[in-house]
């Protein structure tokens, strides 16, 4: 019997022995640290000896955030998920990466939020490529001067603030000026010519946000624009980094060597979830609040927009940030930090846009610091001296309402720049063709709608662009192919618009 039980031990033992030697561990190793604080939207974090800047980490919830300020004691993370399920105590681990986004072409179409979920209920988003969202400048050397237009399809920035591809143009302007609204044209009138968009918003009420996409649709511009949305009701963290994940998802077709067209909405709303995380992880306040380095978050982002060299693929990035003044102060803090980074502004006036003058864009406190280099040569030719000779206007009027005679020459330029200024209203969604534009400003430009009443500028400006580009086909290609437009051209096309204005005055009898 005891014989029987040593050999059944010894088999078994054996039997242990064997799997114990086929038996390999899995270690697995992992730098641990502790929650010390919460506060709305941050933490503070104790144990991390190696992380580094921008890592992100996942705690016990969970939730995940990225590394914000590291110090030798604490280091102070920002969280990317609701901060009610993050507890003092709880555990959090390095993830050994930093923030990316999926990128590439199925994001066209998409509403995603800056994590690059989807917000549209249309499924999940494919993130087989992804790119990290903070990434270095094109360096100088692969950037080529910004030479194509963008057109907008408005007058009054195509002719006096013209846009270029690779360009950064500051919309700025007082809340409900119609900033947006110019933004949102800018994209539609996109459609034909293959610009890729990426709208950002930031902070805005979801009624603006779903405003903008049910444009998008109705004009059919939602298939080629990136939606990315960081809603008011969302984290500050998300917000700060909405516009750098939208650049880096914008770059993946640059980097194809395609234009694209991004617009950041708004930029005040960024600085002031940057100025919240900043106070709440106790970084020293400067100005207005602001830590010392807001100009660098922004400058930071605005210089990966750039027109890249054949060399380097040759895609462009063109940027319109826009920016939200307060009582038309344009010394504010931030407004003066943008503008001195954009190369110039688009400034929207309250008080033009009471009047009704729409868009309310204020010609002589608006600039392009790239300028005629990225304009049509028939639009120089026409609308070269717009700016110069619409301020004197501006001024001459202001003169004009103390009720002084004025000679005919003043008279005469008074009535010109009325019938200038009525051209430059324009309807939102109405968007113009550039030879639509030409046409338009230069019936203004050269007299022909003096003798027409101000209130009537509208409707003989209608008449006179129905069905223009099929009555001067030859001449509408070489506009828009950038050719110059000759003293003879000017002549000719002169005479082509008195004869219809006169068919308008014939017309407009009639009906009388």
């Amino acid at each position: 019997m005891r014989a029987l039980l040593s050999d059944a031990a010894d088999r078994l033992f054996s039997a242990l022995g064997r799997v114990l030697e086929e038996t390999k561990p899995d270690i697995l190793s992992a730098e641990i640290a502790h929650v010390t604080s919460v506060g709305d939207g941050v933490a503070q974090l104790r144990g991390f000896t190696d992380l580094g800047a921008d890592e992100l980490v996942r705690f016990e919830s969970g939730v995940t955030g990225y590394a914000f300020s590291l110090g030798e004691a604490q280091t102070g993370v920002v969280l990317l998920g609701d901060s009610a399920r993050v507890r003092p105590g709880d555990r959090v681990t390095r993830m050994r990466r930093v923030l990316d986004v999926p990128v590439g072409p199925d994001l066209l179409g998409r509403v995603v939020n800056p994590l690059g979920l989807p917000l549209d209920g249309l499924g999940p988003v494919n993130d087989a490529s992804r790119l990290p969202i903070e990434r270095p400048a094109p360096p100088i050397m692969h950037r080529a001067p910004v030479a194509t237009p963008l057109q907008t399809g408005l007058k009054a920035v195509d002719a006096a603030v013209p846009v270029g591809r690779g360009q950064r143009q500051l919309i700025v302007g007082d809340r409900q000026t119609g900033k947006t609204s110019i933004a949102v044209d800018a994209i539609l009138n996109q459609k034909d010519n293959g610009v890729v968009a990426v709208y950002c918003a930031i902070g805005q009420r979801a009624s603006a946000v779903v405003r903008v996409i049910r444009a998008l649709r109705e004009h059919d511009a939602i298939n080629r624009t990136v939606t990315v949305v960081a809603g008011g009701d969302d984290v500050p963290g998300l917000e700060f980094i909405a516009p750098y994940a939208a650049t880096a998802m914008a770059e993946h077709f640059v980097e194809q060597g395609r234009d694209v067209l991004i617009v950041f909405d708004d930029l005040t709303s960024h600085a002031r979830a940057y100025r919240e995380l900043s106070l709440l992880l106790r970084r020293p306040p400067g100005r207005e609040a602001y830590p010392g380095d807001v100009f660098y978050i922004h400058s930071r982002l605005l210089e990966r927009a750039a027109q890249l060299r054949d060399e380097h693929g040759g895609g462009s990035l063109t940027a319109l940030p826009i920016i939200e003044t307060q009582a038309q102060n344009l010394s504010a803090y931030i407004p003066t930090n943008l503008i001195s980074i954009t190369d110039g502004q688009i400034y929207l006036s309250p008080d033009l846009f009471e009047k009704g003058h729409l868009p309310a864009i204020d010609i002589g406190k608006s600039v392009s610091r790239v300028g005629g280099k990225a304009q049509l040569p028939a639009y120089r030719a026409i609308a070269g001296d717009l700016r110069l000779a619409y301020s004197q206007f501006e001024e001459l009027e202001t003169f004009a309402r103390f009720g002084t005679r004025l000679d005919e020459d003043t008279r005469a330029k008074l009535t010109r720049g009325r019938r200038v200024r009525q051209v430059l209203r324009q309807k939102e969604r109405a968007l113009l063709t550039v030879t639509q534009q030409i046409a338009a400003m230069l019936a203004a430009t050269r007299g022909l709608l003096d003798d027409i009443a101000p209130e009537d500028v509208a409707s003989a400006e209608a008449f006179l662009l129905e069905g223009l580009q099929e009555d001067f086909p030859d001449l509408a290609n070489a506009i828009e192919e950038g050719q110059s437009l000759s003293a003879e051209d000017l002549d000719l096309w002169s005479d082509a618009i008195f004869d219809r204005l006169n068919a308008w005055r014939g017309a407009d009898d009639g009906n009388g």
